[in-house]
């Protein structure tokens, strides 16, 4: 069986192989784009050849091998005689299918609103439209496609008719005048395709294209594309390619293939007893494909590797933001125009603060993203109807969407306005979480390592604290998680809600999960607040007093996870020997980690951020909290993946920003010398663990 091919004479073998029961003679002489050539080579092989394998043709052209048109090709075909003859298209069709549904299965998400970048004359219609299924990112680089005026992204479905029906009038031109018509669109499409390439995640090319156009930037890509080889394969893993899907099944261990030898191989099964050897027909091609045991080819070249998109949306806290804007800053110093700024700002379409780039987790995974501003403050998106600021996060998740994200997260007020989250999560283009999960973990997470810190309240080895804790708004829904988590981390825990019926029922729940949880219940907090180590405060009470900061314990930890605070800055300063905390932050992995500032530490973000991150690093792009009900499973879920993914605990701020190290040695001394005030007779050193001296 030979396979002559239009492209060069370097991949050209002539090796025996069996293949479906059989034994072949497998040849393959390339031409280097000369016709005559291959009509040549036809011709000496016609009675010496059970069948031929037409190829190379899109390679060649690529390459600038061949220049010619379709009847050219033709004239191949017709040298063939009366020996069958294919070029594989019924097969690459499917193979191509094939390739690009069973890595979206096996890897669900991969393709999500990948950015595409598809190379070649309208030769990898099918790859494109079937993509087109999972992203509307696919960009061609067709330059008969744009001298024709494509409507190549008009619709999946009549992809390929358009193509054929645009094309027509150029197919109809001479191929040396054409050529000379399309090279100023080619060389422009060359371009765009080489800036494409750039910001694109998935390449669909052969490899003569990819050399054709010049693409040398791949690195962390994938690359779509048939008939790879060992070496053209270690070529692309020295480039950076992250994952490389060959179209083309490689049944045998010495030689490379392309689909239109597997085609003609597939006929040559089915011919009969007369040797007769008819066009090869879909079921006769699943069949063969079957018996083969035949598989499209998932290569990983760098070893396993992937690189997931994300987006996260932010927004000004207060309009102190505008003053780190120009010309916002400028317009603000005029007398009463801040809170014009902040109202129109609130008005603002979305944009693009920062690219984030560098995140990697100690399992390999990476992950990049973007950081998308809405404009309205808190207090302009109390001012407006949900409505309004669920329209700006829908514009914000549209952005993510050509971007390429594959997971949107909402952060500060974004994510608890209206519905928080639920109805954004509905109407998105793109799975959305609201990190409320890792949040409430990560809020937990920085009140243990305070308590350490301060060194006052004992902690045992395990983590355990050695004494009393407290949930005021224990039945809300961080409220209830944070209590679950707290009876697992301490001696005692209070319970604190209005709700009576829900807080009984709360109580029996944590103690059938952990039978040695003490667990009391209270409708308000101030019999017992004196005694606690450690407060979690998760009420809704929106500005309301929630507790008598005078009434703590000297060296209390107070954890404030309710939006809006449960505590003011006012309360804070009142109780300088307490430590009041707001959230704890992460430090993302990775060495290289790139971010515009965002009011924290290099390379450390929002709990709710680390969330989206740990999610996309996880390849877990789905909605995973949303709405008022957080899940514990999910809170203990999303806590386990960030260790997984080298997630740390960085800072731990309260409502005056980051705690420093001078800040805990202070709140120390203070609350031993308050507790030795309060306890006549005792030294303050007795207060202290073998931590007290420790920062």
């Amino acid at each position: 069986m030979l396979n002559v091919s239009l492209a060069g004479p370097e991949l050209d073998y002539d090796v025996p192989v069996t293949l479906l029961g059989r034994t072949f003679r497998l040849v393959r002489r390339g031409t280097s784009g000369d016709v005559a050539a291959a009509v040549s080579v036809v011709e000496q092989w016609r009675g010496r050849t059970s069948a031929f394998a037409i190829s190379g043709v899109r390679e060649a052209r690529a390459v600038g091998l061949f220049s010619g048109d379709d009847d050219e090709v033709e004239a191949i075909r017709a040298a063939c005689g009366e020996v069958p003859a294919t070029d594989g298209e019924l097969l690459t069709d499917v193979l191509q299918e094939w390739a690009i549904r069973s890595v979206q299965a096996e890897l669900p998400g991969y393709f999500t609103n990948a950015r595409t970048l598809v190379l070649g004359n309208g030769y990898h219609l099918r790859t494109a439209r079937v993509l087109s299924e999972f992203t509307p990112n696919v960009e061609h680089a067709d330059p008969v496609g744009r001298l024709d005026n494509l409507a190549l992204r008009a619709g999946a479905a009549a992809l390929g008719l358009a193509v054929d029906a645009a094309s027509l009038p150029l197919r109809l031109v001479p191929g040396r005048l054409r050529r000379g018509l399309v090279a100023p669109a080619e060389w422009v499409a060359h371009g765009l395709a080489r800036r494409a390439a750039r910001d694109c995640d998935v390449v669909v090319a052969s490899y003569d294209e990819l050399t054709g156009f010049g693409l040398e930037d791949l690195a962390g890509k994938t690359v779509v594309s048939s008939a790879i080889s060992p070496a053209r394969l270690a070529e692309l893993g020295s480039r950076g390619v992250d994952r490389v899907i060959d179209t083309t099944p490689q049944p045998f261990e010495h030689v490379t293939v392309v689909a239109a030898v597997l085609e003609a191989m597939m006929m040559l099964r089915g011919a009969g007893a007369a040797g007769d050897v008819r066009p090869l027909d879909a079921d006769a091609m699943l069949r063969a494909i079957q018996d083969a045991g035949l598989e499209p080819r998932s290569l990983l070249p760098n070893g396993p590797r992937r690189k997931s998109r994300f987006a996260f949306v932010i927004h000004p806290l207060s309009t102190q933001y505008f003053h780190n804007v120009q010309p916002l800053d400028a317009i603000t110093q005029l007398p009463g125009m801040t809170s014009v700024v902040e109202k129109a700002a609130a008005y603002f379409p979305p944009f693009v603060y920062s690219h984030v780039t560098g995140i990697r987790s100690p399992t390999g995974a990476e992950a990049e993203g973007w950081l998308i501003t809405v404009g309205g403050t808190p207090r302009e998106m109390l001012a407006h109807s949900p409505e309004f600021t669920y329209s700006r996060l829908l514009e914000a998740a549209d952005i993510a969407r050509k971007l390429g994200a594959q997971i949107m997260g909402l952060g500060a007020f974004t994510k608890v306005v209206g519905d928080a989250g639920v109805t954004v999560a509905r109407r998105a283009p793109l799975p959305v979480t609201t990190g409320n999960s890792y949040s409430a973990s990560g809020a937990l997470w920085a009140a243990h390592e305070a308590i350490k810190r301060l060194g006052i309240a004992e902690v045992d080895e395990s983590g355990r604290l050695r004494g009393k804790t407290m949930v005021v708004g224990a039945t809300g829904a961080i409220g209830s998680v944070c209590a679950r988590l707290l009876a697992l981390a301490s001696d005692e825990l209070w319970l604190v809600s209005p709700e009576s019926a829900k807080l009984l029922a709360l109580k029996a729940e944590i103690e059938a999960e952990d039978p040695r949880a003490r667990v009391f219940v209270a409708a308000r907090p101030d019999e017992a607040l004196p005694e606690m180590d450690m407060i979690v405060t998760a009420t809704s009470a929106a500005g309301q007093k929630v507790l008598d900061v005078m009434a703590l314990k000297p060296g209390c930890v107070v954890t404030d996870v309710a939006r809006p605070l449960d505590l003011s800055a006012e309360d804070v300063a009142r109780r300088p020997d307490v430590l009041v905390i707001e959230s704890g932050e992460i430090e993302l992995p990775g060495e290289r980690v790139r971010m515009r500032d965002i009011g924290l530490p290099p390379g450390v973000v929002y709990a709710c951020l680390a969330e989206t991150i740990v999610l996309a690093l996880e390849g877990r792009y789905e909605t995973f909290t949303v709405g008022r009900n957080i899940e514990w499973t999910k809170v203990k879920e999303i806590y386990r993946l960030g260790l997984t993914h080298g997630m740390r605990l960085a800072t731990i701020s309260g409502v005056n920003g980051v705690y420093t190290d001078e800040d805990f040695d202070r709140v120390r001394r203070l609350a031993l010398a308050a507790g030795a005030a309060r306890q006549p007779g005792t030294h303050p050193t007795a207060l202290a663990t073998s931590q007290g001296g420790q920062s």
